[in-house]
């Protein structure tokens, strides 16, 4: 979608003849040397095709359509001899980077808050070896305390090179790795230290105190806690039995040579690596066990799509290791000899949360090319940038706007522009340092706008990417020469997707023009289940005739002509309306989600009702102004529940919503805002930032029953 300008027409037709003649005299030597021809043809290929010729036939990548790629390199069919070869071939080469804290500080805010602040100094990096080393001692230093091989290890801990330097010692002495996400409320972690029966876990200072300290009576079978950042101060409520280490103890243990010697059992293709505690958005969270070969393939596949991955390349690493996006990600490019450099939501970017003023973020000192997102991240970075635009002159916001149309009609056509990328988005590319090549988002779907802004305006890639927990991340990614929005690319090189009909929702797979239904993906890279949960498996997980595993998504798709995928729909979010109609209320959402007005929206809808309603997290600073405008005075609290406020809110969304072609008995006929924004720590979003529905049904089930006009 084009952005709208305010140049005067006569003015406007000389710039479009300015740009014609630059197009005309520099297009003969540009396609010469770019190479354009190759990324034009390529862009038109067909990139997956059905296994069979008929409607509900698998679909697999055009580069594996006899045989699906298992394995990364010949013979390293586990994790520690994929580690090992890395290790070997890289031996000296940087990879695990972190940067030091220079100072802390107490800053005080208008309001009386409190943040904390800090001033961080350049990245130092430990080479393969050094990493192997220390992997190496820890996993010997576990068997000193008594851990055995096949037995649970917890890991509840921020993404830092501790976490993968652990990672990797389990990996080496085939201990499962049960990991836990940082943000999990109390409940969730206990159930999952005691469902997998844990009796060490590996954890930060911070986080022993603010959430372990609290619920470890509540865990029984726990010894051992190694602190990952030195040793805590003295804890008196400590439960008795219960040892704390630190983690450079621990190595020192495994370090000895009477220990060094002693062979730990070496894990198999099918032993299980990890059990990945999901912060699903229903109900607790779920144990996926992941085996070593389930990780391999999927890493695989994912390695298959990122041309030209090696040493030159510098990964950013700052969502969190317990999603297996980013250990995917990070696995991707421990094997291929990239740097890893560690940093946090809270100190990314220069303006960043805990970054002091006039000091740089993380992406400023490290000048990433390689970078894995989520949709939230993404959409308030388009939405920070788009702010900024409308702040400008009425110059500089009309000639970003001529470059961003420009540019967007060039590049779907899969031409470069090389004069606009130095001269107008130079400064917005500086933003995740500059140097940028390909940009993965998973985790959700993304929309289509901040999926071409994203493309323009940091002037690399942005691929899509699917997959799920159970699926060890793997499923599809988009294509680098791809430029088309709102898909996620065709199935990898390590498994193969097909379509089976949902009649309740109406999609078939044989379908016109495109084939749809629910997406089931098959292939190694499948995971072994649910952690004692055999019910949950045998619905979500079934195996063929012909002994292939597959996994039943929930989500719904469409292939397109040339074999890739789009998400259409999702299962759990169709909801049938009170009069027959059914609606999907994620694509209510997706909708409205990118309204500067809106930071985040839950749609919510009834069988006993008529009609969609919907909760709105509002953008402080655009609602703000809106009650400024509207005469409407108070603090943040009253203009999010006031009455007035509402129907200004709600105004705006129908319209958007009929601007986006949804039907009328979907768009929402109520609405409530909130004042307060909606983060893993609230419980009401998982750490991909998607809605907990259950979690946010609860959570707003008095507004539901007014908006409904039911009596308290």
């Amino acid at each position: 979608m084009k952005l709208k300008h305010t140049i005067n027409p006569v003015l406007l037709q000389l710039i479009n003849f300015i740009i014609l003649v630059y197009a005309f005299i520099t297009y003969i030597p540009w396609y010469i040397l770019s190479g354009s021809r190759q990324i034009l043809a390529r862009s038109k290929q067909i990139k997956a095709k059905p296994v069979k010729n008929k409607p509900g036939s698998s679909y697999r990548s055009v580069n594996s359509l006899h045989c699906l790629a298992s394995v990364l390199y010949p013979g390293c069919d586990t994790l520690d001899k994929v580690f090992k070869y890395a290790k070997t071939k890289f031996k000296d080469k940087k990879l695990l980077g972190t940067r030091e804290v220079l100072k802390e500080e107490d800053e005080i805010q208008p309001s009386g808050k409190v943040f904390k602040k800090v001033i961080l100094g350049k990245y130092t990096w430990l080479s393969y070896d050094e990493v192997y080393i220390k992997a190496t001692n820890f996993g010997n230093g576990l068997a000193v305390l008594g851990q055995q091989p096949k037995t649970n290890v917890a890991i509840f801990c921020e993404t830092r090179a501790e976490w993968m330097i652990v990672a990797q010692a389990c990996f080496m002495c085939n201990y499962q790795l049960v990991t836990l996400y940082a943000t999990l409320g109390g409940p969730a972690i206990v159930h999952g230290l005691n469902e997998s029966e844990v009796t060490t876990i590996i954890t930060s200072k911070e986080l022993m105190q603010t959430k372990l300290k609290e619920i470890i009576s509540q865990v029984p079978l726990l010894r051992h806690i190694v602190t990952v950042d030195g040793k805590p101060t003295t804890w008196s409520e400590f439960p008795k039995g219960v040892i704390v280490h630190t983690m450079a103890s621990v190595q020192a243990m495994g370090a000895k040579a009477d220990n060094v010697s002693k062979q730990q059992a070496r894990p198999v293709p099918a032993d299980i690596a990890v059990i990945m505690y999901t912060s699903g958005s229903t109900g607790l969270p779920k144990g996926v066990m992941i085996s070593h070969c389930n990780l391999i393939a999927g890493i695989t596949g994912m390695a298959e799509r990122i041309p030209h991955l090696g040493e030159k390349d510098i990964y950013i690493g700052y969502l969190p290791l317990a999603h297996v996006l980013e250990l995917s990600a990070e696995l991707v490019c421990l094997s291929h000899g990239c740097r890893i450099g560690y940093s946090s939501p809270q100190t990314l970017a220069d303006q960043s949360s805990k970054i002091k003023k006039g000091s740089k973020g993380d992406v400023t000192m490290l000048r990433p090319t390689l970078m894995a997102s989520v949709p939230e991240i993404m959409d308030r970075i388009y939405k920070n940038v788009m702010n900024k635009v409308n702040e400008m002159t009425s110059f500089q916001r009309n000639l970003f706007i001529l470059a961003y149309n420009y540019k967007m009609e060039q590049i779907s056509k899969g031409y470069t522009t090389p004069l606009c990328d130095s001269l107008i988005f130079r400064k917005v590319r500086m933003l995740l340092g500059g140097k940028i090549r390909i940009l993965l988002c998973g985790g959700a779907p993304l929309s289509a706008a901040t999926q071409r802004f994203m493309n323009i305006c940091f002037c690399c890639p942005v691929g899509q990417g699917y997959g799920l927990t159970e699926s060890a991340g793997a499923g599809t990614i988009t294509e680098v020469w791809d430029y088309t929005t709102g898909r996620v690319g065709a199935p990898l090189v390590c498994c193969e997707i097909k379509l089976m009909n949902w009649e309740k929702g109406g999609y078939y797979n044989t379908d016109k023009p495109y084939p749809r239904g629910e997406i089931l993906i098959g292939g190694q890279n499948v995971t072994m289940g649910y952690y004692k949960n055999e019910e949950r498996t045998k619905k979500d997980f079934t195996v063929d005739e012909n002994g292939q595993r597959w996994l039943h998504t929930g989500d719904i798709g469409e292939f397109h002509a040339d074999g890739c995928l789009k998400i259409i729909d999702r299962k759990k979010d169709l909801v049938k309306l009170q009069a027959g109609e059914y609606v999907s209320l994620g694509k209510v959402e997706a909708a409205l989600k990118n309204l500067p007005l809106v930071d985040n929206i839950c749609a919510y809808a009834s069988s006993f009702q008529s009609y969609v309603v919907a909760f709105v997290v509002p953008n402080q600073k655009e609602l703000t102004e809106l009650a400024r405008k509207r005469g409407f005075k108070g603090t943040w609290e009253e203009i999010c529940t006031s009455a007035e406020m509402e129907k200004e809110v709600l105004k705006v969304v129908a319209e958007a919503a009929s601007s986006a072609h949804l039907e009328k008995f979907e768009i929402p006929v109520k609405i409530r805002l909130s004042p307060d924004p909606w983060t893993p720590e609230t419980g009401l979003v998982t750490d991909a930032f998607k809605l907990k529905r259950r979690e946010l049904t609860s959570h707003y089930q008095m507004d539901i029953d007014q908006m409904y006009g039911k009596t308290k």
